[in-house]
């Protein structure tokens, strides 16, 4: 039904995230990949949501002069909300351990936010989801580090890994 109703659609998927990709296959859709490069800074004064809605709507900005009338463009955001900060994609293997280490026996949020762009129109959606984590041990945390790399992941790892 949904292939139906999006027949005479291009999707467009801005994305270079394997998850993001294998969700759309995984509901039989065809998306193009299309990645354009962006710099995600964001005001520090913005809330949880209004970050990963803003980022994705970001991602947006450098396709707008090149939709056509039957694009649908599907840019998208995650981040990690702990201890009332933003924790993005960790910069190496140090940075992914403190960020992991401070989750351990606390409870967080992930924020995503997926913003659907077309000539006339552009509509964000978020949804929150609130994770716990037990209390890690140092030799968990870098065997997840060194077996999954999560160095493309906010908040430095995959929900789906654990």
């Amino acid at each position: 039904m949904l292939n139906e109703t999006l027949k005479n659609h291009k999707i467009i998927l801005a994305s270079a995230s394997p998850r993001r990709q294998q969700f759309f296959k995984d509901l039989g859709l065809e998306v193009d990949v299309r990645l354009k490069p962006i710099v995600e800074d964001f005001k520090q004064r913005l809330s949880h949501f209004e970050i990963s809605d803003y980022l994705a709507q970001l991602k947006a900005i450098p396709f707008k002069n090149t939709l056509q009338p039957n694009d649908i463009l599907i840019t998208s955001d995650t981040i990690v909300w702990h201890q009332n900060k933003a924790l993005g994609k960790p910069k190496n293997e140090k940075d992914a351990f403190e960020m992991i280490k401070s989750m351990s026996n606390a409870t967080h949020e992930v924020i995503t936010s997926v913003c659907f762009t077309t000539i006339n129109i552009k509509k964000t959606v978020n949804a929150v989801t609130k994770v716990t984590f037990k209390t890690l041990l140092d030799k968990e945390i870098q065997h997840y580090i060194d077996t999954y790399k999560p160095f493309d992941k906010a908040g430095a790892y995959g929900i789906q890994e654990w």
